[in-house]
């Protein structure tokens, strides 16, 4: 048992040593991600290179980029889905928007927007509701492939039909394919819901924030952060949330006992959809 102790701290100092080079190489900082999770896709993408160990990896990573952005992509969560969790797009369909109405413009920040599903869910409960037009969608992401996924908003048509399903349980308004085109097995999602969102490399865990928004989402993000890097991430969020801003976790998140806890109420309770207060 010792024996096997003593080859598990290795390999967790191995794994760090490797984190730390990518951090100093190539600007992204893993060092704070939760430890399970990280170590399991690490192995994950490990195993799908055919390397030794994480020693060799290291000596390869820091030198290879392209081996660097299969890296990357194996660290980051990239599973989505338009109107995942359905009722926290119809609450945000019932009780978010009469107060984004009040705006003049809206501008709004999904972060971690992976391959942009959550931001065309976002765009088509905003159209239908009256606001085409009056808001501006941020997606970002720190990985480059699954965003040029977002901008092109092509998806499998069996996966269209998932997302069918999570659109009518989300209260939609008209038929789901008057959203896309369909093309051979593929869906394009129709230029309407383009013209008002942008897509952008953003790293969380080191770059500013982008701008005063009046709603933040970051949903399903901050399970995979240790504490200290929690409350980092959810710092640079408020501060671009200006009083009467909505912030919305997944639903496993939460903001009790965060440090910014005292600013926001949970405006929909148990969807993990929150309000700065007006002070």
């Amino acid at each position: 048992m010792g024996s096997c102790m003593r080859t598990q701290d290795i390999e967790g100092i191995e794994i760090g040593l490797l984190l730390d080079g990518i951090f100093r190489v190539y600007g992204y900082d893993f060092r704070e991600y939760a430890e399970a999770s990280l170590k399991r896709r690490l192995a994950q993408w490990l195993q799908k290179t055919g390397l030794g160990s994480f020693p060799e990896a290291q000596a390869r990573v820091l030198h290879d980029r392209e081996l660097f952005s299969g890296l990357l992509e194996g660290i980051t969560v990239n599973v989505s889905a338009m109107f995942r969790d359905p009722q926290f797009f119809k609450a945000l369909r019932e009780e978010v928007v009469l107060h984004l109405k009040t705006y003049p413009f809206i501008k709004i920040w999904v972060a971690g927007c992976s391959a942009g599903e959550e931001v065309y869910s976002l765009a088509i409960v905003l159209c239908e509701e009256g606001l085409q037009g009056r808001y501006r969608i941020y997606g970002t992401d720190i990985n480059e492939k699954v965003l040029r996924q977002a901008e092109e908003g092509i998806y499998s048509l069996e996966r269209v039909q998932q997302f069918t399903q999570g659109y009518q349980k989300a209260g939609g308004k008209r038929d789901f394919s008057d959203y896309y085109t369909a093309r051979y097995d593929y869906a394009i999602v129709s230029e309407k819901l383009r013209d008002n969102v942008v897509f952008a490399s953003h790293n969380l865990t080191a770059d500013a924030g982008i701008g005063e928004m009046q709603m933040v989402l970051c949903r399903n993000l901050l399970i995979y952060f240790k504490p200290a890097l929690k409350e980092r991430v959810l710092g640079l969020i408020d501060g671009c949330l200006p009083n009467g801003g909505f912030l919305c976790l997944g639903m496993k998140e939460t903001l009790s006992d965060r440090v910014i806890a005292g600013r926001y109420t949970e405006m929909v309770r148990g969807k993990r959809i929150y309000r700065k207060q007006y002070v």
